[in-house]
């Protein structure tokens, strides 16, 4: 075994279909594009998604809109819900265990006033206070 007389699996390979060569290729003439039409011409290319006139599947369904991917933050007013003010450390779970919150929610902005006052209290990144 070397590398000069390595050779591909049989059946592995086939010849490329040389088209257009002659009546005794089998592939002359019309070289396999059928007789006369667009299609046969050379240059030809059919635009994506196009259904021979009939209204392509692009245009027949709806528009979409987008799904922004920035996560919007679950707000919590301290004025309403003053068990997170009255909080000696503020975290996502002593957040949870005082206030119902989904488990889905990955930022909390604590808002109000004296929600600034806050910030000192606040130990976790994904906690943030407004300005006011």
């Amino acid at each position: 075994m070397a590398l000069d007389n390595l050779t591909p699996a049989p059946g592995s390979t086939k010849n490329r279909k040389r088209v257009g060569r002659g009546q005794g290729s089998g592939m002359g003439k019309t070289a396999s594009r059928g007789n006369n039409g667009q299609k046969s011409r050379t240059g030809y290319s059919k635009k994506r998604g196009f259904e021979g006139g009939q209204q392509p599947l692009q245009r027949r369904l709806p528009k979409v809109g987008f799904t922004s991917r920035v996560v919007k933050p679950y707000v919590i007013n301290i004025q309403k819900v003053t068990k997170v003010a009255a909080l000696d450390e503020i975290t996502f779970e002593t957040i949870k265990s005082v206030h119902k919150v989904q488990g889905s929610v990955k930022k909390i902005k604590l808002i109000g006033k004296g929600a600034k006052d806050l910030a000192p209290k606040i130990k976790d990144e994904n906690i943030t206070t407004s300005g006011n």
